[in-house]
């Protein structure tokens, strides 16, 4: 039998590598094995900064807080506010008042309300300022200065496409 050298398969050649780069940086001081090269702990003079459990700037962030930010730089923050008002209105005011009332829009900070029935519309209107108050409270003062609250609309008793002026049914009721 000849004494033959079988040839270095990929595996043995990765690790005589890997030998051969350890032998050279214990050569050179560094440590070996830790996953980094770096110098050995008496020569170093920086000490690395490891993530604690608390809070990080590495640490991912709240969804809420993130939209805020860029909501705040991009000058949307207004219309956030609006969204949340007439978006939340029951959490915002109250499901007594949400019960019977709805947000209809928000036009140059007057908020604009329909009520249920005539009664609530009056109730409403004496509300006013609560309404505000519990706004400003929720989502930020100024956003809505003024509230506007009508009631329901009054039936129609115009049918068909010719209208007569008058008082309609109504003139016949003695």
């Amino acid at each position: 039998m000849t004494d033959e050298k079988e040839p270095e398969r990929g595996y043995d050649l990765a690790r005589r590598a890997l030998e051969e780069a350890r032998a050279n940086a214990l050569a050179k001081g560094k440590s070996v094995g830790q996953g980094k090269a770096s110098p050995k702990r008496g020569n170093s003079t920086s000490r690395r900064r490891w993530s604690g459990s608390g809070p990080d700037a590495r640490d991912p962030q709240a969804f809420g807080s993130v939209t805020a930010s860029i909501a705040k730089r991009r000058g949307w923050t207004p219309h956030v506010a609006e969204g949340k008002v007439l978006g939340l209105w029951e959490e915002v005011v109250g499901a007594d008042i949400a019960d019977h009332a709805t947000p209809t829009e928000i036009k140059e900070n007057i908020l604009y309300i329909t009520a249920e029935s005539t009664a609530w519309a009056t109730q409403l209107r004496l509300m006013q300022s609560t309404i505000i108050a519990k706004i400003a409270k929720s989502v930020g003062h100024g956003v809505v200065k003024q509230v506007r609250i009508h009631g329901p609309k009054a039936p129609s008793w115009k049918f068909g496409d010719h209208h007569i002026s008058g008082r309609g049914p109504r003139d016949t009721y003695g």
